[in-house]
């Protein structure tokens, strides 16, 4: 739960989101926020946040919240 609410935070402030926001629903490009740039500024910030660095593919993958949560507790071990 630790990792699901630290990401949670990532999200919100890297994307300039309301606190209230339901982060689950959150997909690439299906919020304003969330385009090119602020996918890099979420890459970047999850990197920073859980110290771990995606490869291209990951990046690339980086789709939905649900898939940035498998991907930081699958690369957290």
């Amino acid at each position: 739960m630790e990792i699901e609410q630290r990401l949670r935070g990532v999200f919100v402030a890297a994307l300039d989101l309301d606190q209230d926001v339901d982060v689950q629903r959150l997909e690439y490009r299906g919020t304003e926020e969330w385009d090119s740039v602020g996918h890099m500024t979420l890459v970047a910030a999850i990197e920073d946040e859980f110290d771990i660095q995606l490869d291209t593919d990951q990046v690339l993958d980086l789709s939905s919240f649900k898939v940035a949560l498998d991907l930081v507790t699958q690369l957290r071990g």
